[in-house]
């Protein structure tokens, strides 16, 4: 079966799905509303220290300031020694206290390594990264790290050595996924361009007055050539031109030998629509999923964490041993999970409440599952296992809003006990049915019918011609109508969208 990588262009958004075994396994989004920060670079000013947490706020020109740990400001250990019980000066192994590391007005330079969330600003360090293909550049710190998904250890090791031969005094490589199977001669080219995109960064740093963004990482598009366009992929498929154009570019600096995998989708029908994953999208923000044996899952998120209920449904089991359906239940529960988790880009604290096992080896072997279903996750995993109480705990590092984050807003009519989608994402399913409507042979104008909470939705969306919107007070928050037109004067009063 297939393993593609889908890109949806609609206006000033960008959705990208992988796709394995014509099943969505992944889904990002970019849009004005869902700013990426992680990976940006920025010239901080301290705010206020907090020796009792030994963190300290750092305003880096947003609106809410930023916040650092100590443990992610980058220490010079001269700095730092002691005295052992003979008199010896020593290291100390304890983190410096945050005021020895930090005055208020000081100025430094940070990254964002954590979304900002509820009321809540982004976290950052002082640990600079920066990603290529083949390689992360660590300019701060002296150190070779090889990624944890290259199993073999004779393949690990002839990595670090190559990595160690080329690698720029006193800076750290991590080597990446993508590298495996390649020479120093390889690296080099990459790792002088880090250094020099490094060089750069530090003199705008030295230009700029605190606070002020000193880089911005990639587009959205940009990131999947260089981060997941790998060997293992069939085709990239894109729906825009100038996304194409600019792909195929991207890929002829990073991997030439997979430019002809870049397709260009020409057709009127959306793009997720040919590939039947448009309903599974809109599936991957409800709450109860169902699975294709009959159970189904209950996906309940808090700001705290995630909690996810197994239930039987209509599960009866192919056996008469209770025991043999709950564990086939789990098993199937298990994967599922796991490919929700990802693809809602769910973080933080999960706990799973499976339906309750009593043989021992079965609940190993639903979290042995469990496991193995989260090996090719991209974000850090850890399935800690079953708690006292036979609930599975695990976490998930948090690096992005979750799926329902980037697509939802709270209710403006509920004081936000409850969640709506976004208003961009409902003019853009409004212009999936136009381009539904077209592909299925429309040739008249076409009017949308939509409620003032989504009208602020319509910035960006100008390249259809012969569509056009108007107001309507009775639609409900989520609501819209796509209705054709024959009569001019019917659309009188509506704009045009072009």
């Amino acid at each position: 079966m297939s393993r593609d990588i889908l890109i949806d262009v609609c206006g000033p958004m960008t959705r990208v799905a992988l796709v394995d075994s014509s099943d969505i396994q992944e889904l990002y989004m970019e849009s004005p509303t869902s700013e990426k920060l992680v990976g940006n670079i920025y010239k901080g000013k301290v705010q206020n220290i907090l020796p009792g947490m030994q963190a300290a706020f750092i305003d880096i020109g947003l609106n809410k300031n930023a916040f650092l740990y100590a443990g992610d400001i980058l220490v010079d250990t001269a700095d730092f020694v002691g005295m052992d019980e003979k008199g010896v000066e020593k290291s100390l192994r304890e983190q410096p206290a945050i005021r020895k590391l930090l005055s208020v007005g000081q100025e430094l330079l940070v990254q964002v390594i954590k979304e900002p969330g509820g009321t809540k600003g982004p976290r950052v360090t002082t640990h600079i990264t920066l990603p290529g293909r083949t390689c992360v550049m660590v300019p701060t710190l002296d150190y070779v790290g090889v990624s944890r998904r290259i199993d073999s250890e004779t393949e690990r090791a002839r990595l670090k050595a190559e990595i160690e031969a080329v690698k720029p005094s006193g800076m750290g490589v991590i080597v990446r996924t993508a590298a495996k199977g390649l020479t120093k001669d390889e690296f080099r080219q990459e790792l002088e361009a880090l250094g020099g995109l490094y060089e750069r960064i530090s003199q705008r740093a030295k230009d700029k007055k605190a606070p002020a963004l000193i880089y911005s990482d990639e587009s959205l598009a940009y990131r999947v050539v260089r981060d997941m366009l790998t060997d293992d992929i069939d085709a990239l498929v894109i729906n825009d031109r100038d996304t194409f154009d600019s792909a195929v570019a991207i890929a002829k600096l990073f991997a030439p030998t997979l430019v002809q995998r870049i397709r260009l989708y020409t057709k009127e029908l959306p793009i997720f629509d040919a590939y039947s994953i448009e309903n599974k999208v809109k599936n991957a923000i409800e709450r109860k999923v169902w699975l294709k044996n009959g159970g189904y899952l209950v996906f309940d998120q808090t700001e705290a964490l995630t909690v996810i209920d197994v239930n039987t449904g209509k599960f009866v089991g192919t056996t008469s041993n209770l025991q043999d359906t709950v564990f086939q239940l789990n098993i199937e529960a298990a994967r599922e999970i796991a490919r929700q988790v990802r693809l809602r880009d769910i973080s933080g604290i999960i706990i799973i409440d499976f339906i309750d096992m009593l043989q021992e080896n079965n609940r190993k072997a639903v979290v042995d599952e469990l496991r193995a279903a989260f090996k090719g996750d991209r974000t850090k995993t850890n399935v800690v296992g079953l708690t006292g109480l036979g609930l599975v705990e695990m976490t998930r590092k948090k690096l992005r809003k979750s799926l329902s984050g980037v697509t939802q807003r709270p209710c403006p009519l509920c004081d936000g006990e409850g969640r709506i989608l976004k208003a961009e994402q409902v003019v853009y399913s409004a212009v999936r049915d136009v381009q539904r409507m077209r592909a299925g042979g429309y040739i008249c104008d076409l009017l949308i019918e939509i409620n003032k909470y989504a009208v602020e939705g319509m910035r960006g969306i100008r390249n259809l011609h012969g569509v056009y919107y108007i107001v309507k007070d009775d639609l409900g928050t989520q609501q819209y109508k796509v209705v054709s037109v024959n009569d001019p004067a019917i659309i009188k009063d509506a704009k045009p969208l072009f």
